[in-house]
């Protein structure tokens, strides 16, 4: 057992209690959906340890998350994916309609993970030749700041022409002085304020993505290409700083060192076998009882996205890619339905259910201070850069938390997020005086919330309108 951790670790992997102990760093409470969710990446991993014959045959462990918003159930994915470089899409169930029907096709979920992954893997593949780009990059940018003379080339020239090879060895040593010089006067930044002229792709109006969106991304698939083909990419020249010509020649150089070919190929294996899709509000293309109307469409969006669900071969501008295997986590409220009201048949390829609980005043504290990136943390290093030094007491945290609570509760329960009203409501006066404050230590206690926010939650109207 030692070993296979030591594996892990090596190999990156996490185990289920790693992935949960990371997700604790991040998000509070859920206990159960960060457990179910841990052992689902974990399975990924085992799912390629076992036997080629069998590996296909083992289907992905598909995730509904039942809960109010604001508890934690698209941080909960996003932070999975972070975990397990994934690309991962986040997208709403509510944006698709059935087919013939105006709105998105559940198809183009697919092609948005395709080009996440394709986008990451470009990425990656620019990273690994960086250092190799940098030099090349650097050659450019010292031809164009020392250019040869037109004698020298028009020397050179006459030299081949007459099959000689005569070189005067001052000249060369001159020359190649001259450019160590500039090349050490380059990496110390003294020439970043020069100019040179550059040749940079001209970016064409997009007018090609009129066309997109609207059920229509079977046209847009090749489109693009084609006008390409017909319309070659045209270049401007720019004058820009030398600092920013080596950021662009650098991309350029790099561009051109990357295979795409094997880019693509990797995107592809890396959406198949390890994309994550996240299907927010799941809840609401459960139909009504209603047989016209706008919840006309919403049996026939379940209907198409079963088969993406079950695994479907889907057309990209990259090629073919199949979601057999891509990892599918659900969530919605579910007030007015439930899961069972879905189709049977995609009931069943979501086997894991985990209910989220919803948020107590005890939680919002935690959710205040605990994180990483807590939001008294990020409230804290905004003001610092005025010069401020904000302190919270341990009573105004519990005000707080208590404020937000009852807030949720005589009004919609937005979770979490009601955390960030009230502190933007608590702060507004110091955020906005912040520059000009001579005192710049300041100290938030429970007097200060107190005679800041009760009044306002004590006003019901004003506190739909602020709170």
């Amino acid at each position: 057992m030692t070993k296979n951790n030591e594996d892990d670790n090596e190999h990156g992997v996490l185990t289920p209690r790693e992935i949960v102990s990371e997700l604790d760093k991040y998000i509070i409470g859920q206990d159960n959906a960060k457990r179910s969710v841990a052992v689902a990446l974990r399975n990924r991993w085992r799912r390629q340890q076992v036997p080629k014959d069998l590996r296909d045959e083992i289907a992905p462990k598909n995730i509904i998350m039942i809960g109010p918003t604001g508890v934690g159930k698209t941080e909960i994915a996003r932070r999975l994916a972070k975990l397990a470089n994934s690309p991962f899409l986040k997208i709403e169930a509510s944006k698709f309609t059935e087919v013939g029907y105006v709105g998105r096709d559940v198809e183009s979920m697919i092609r948005d993970l395709t080009e996440l992954a394709v986008n990451m893997a470009k990425k990656e593949a620019q990273e690994e030749v960086r250092i190799k780009a940098i030099e090349l990059a650097e050659e450019r940018l010292l031809d164009m700041l020392l250019p040869k003379p037109k004698r020298e080339v028009q020397k050179e020239s006459n030299d081949q022409r007459e099959g000689m090879l005569e070189v005067v060895k001052q000249d060369s040593f001159d020359k190649n002085s001259t450019r160590e010089k500039l090349r050490r006067l380059l990496r110390k930044g003294k020439l970043d304020s020069r100019y040179v002229e550059l040749e940079i792709n001209d970016k064409p109006f997009p007018f090609i993505e009129i066309l997109s969106g609207a059920g229509l991304e079977e046209i847009d698939l090749n489109v693009k290409e084609i006008f390409g083909q017909i319309m070659p990419s045209k270049t401007k020249k720019r004058k820009v700083k030398v600092k920013d010509a080596a950021d662009i020649i650098t991309e350029q150089e790099a561009q051109k060192l990357i295979d795409f070919d094997k880019v693509v190929e990797k995107a592809i294996r890396r959406t198949e076998q390890n994309g994550i899709i996240f299907l927010d509000e799941l809840d609401k293309i459960v139909g009504g009882d209603s047989s016209s109307g706008p919840d006309v469409s919403r049996e026939g969006v379940q209907r198409d996205l079963l088969p993406i669900v079950e695994g479907s071969t889907v057309l990209t501008k990259y090629g073919m890619v199949r979601s057999d295997h891509i990892l599918f986590i659900a969530s919605g409220a579910f007030h007015g339905s439930k899961p069972s009201d879905l189709l049977p048949e995609l009931q069943g390829r979501f086997p894991i259910r985990v209910e989220l609980d919803s948020l107590t005043e005890e939680d919002f504290v935690l959710i205040l201070t605990e994180p990483q990136n807590a939001l008294i943390v990020q409230y804290i290093a905004l003001l610092s850069t005025e010069g401020i030094s904000l302190e919270f007491t341990d009573k105004a945290l519990v005000e707080i938390a208590k404020i937000a609570y009852e807030a949720n509760n005589t009004m919609e329960n937005i979770g979490a997020r009601r955390l960030h009203t009230v502190m933007e409501a608590l702060l507004d006066e110091i955020s906005f005086d912040a520059s000009e404050m001579e005192d710049k230590n300041i100290t938030i206690d429970e007097g200060y919330v107190k005679e800041k926010l009760s009044g306002i939650l004590e006003d019901t109207n004003l506190s739909r309108y602020i709170l």
